[in-house]
């Protein structure tokens, strides 16, 4: 080949070493820019993994929080229907406790004789 070829530039090429060495700056181009979009096809693979390592961590990290929401949320049920049984058992034992008649002291018997006395004097018009 000793003609004369254009080159990238549409510059004329003078023979085959001018045309050789083109032709082996256009395949280490080619080469290059195909082993760059391998490396980005890796690296996207890679990146792909990682971001379903970090979803599958975040979805694990957010079944525990549930889980544990879920425990303490159960705990302060109990305590709470715990501390209203205790308060409803008192409750219900004062009740208990209205309903029975207590016997009176010696006082508020002597106290009771009193006003009921003046009472009667006072339905009956008597003066003290």
């Amino acid at each position: 080949m000793n003609g004369r070829l254009i080159g990238s530039a549409g510059r004329w090429l003078d023979g085959d070493a001018q045309a050789c060495a083109l032709n082996d700056a256009v395949q280490a181009a080619i080469a290059e820019v195909l082993a760059a979009e391998r490396d980005a096809r890796e690296a996207i693979g890679r990146a792909r993994l990682e971001v379903n390592t970090i979803d599958e961590d975040a979805r694990a990290a957010a079944r525990r929080v549930a889980e544990r929401t879920e425990r303490r949320a159960r705990a302060v049920v109990h305590a709470f229907e715990r501390e209203l049984s205790r308060r409803l058992a008192a409750i219900d034992a004062e009740a208990s406790q209205l309903g029975v008649a207590q016997p009176l002291s010696g006082e508020e018997t002597a106290a009771l004789q009193q006003a009921l006395h003046a009472v009667a004097r006072q339905l009956i018009g008597a003066q003290p």
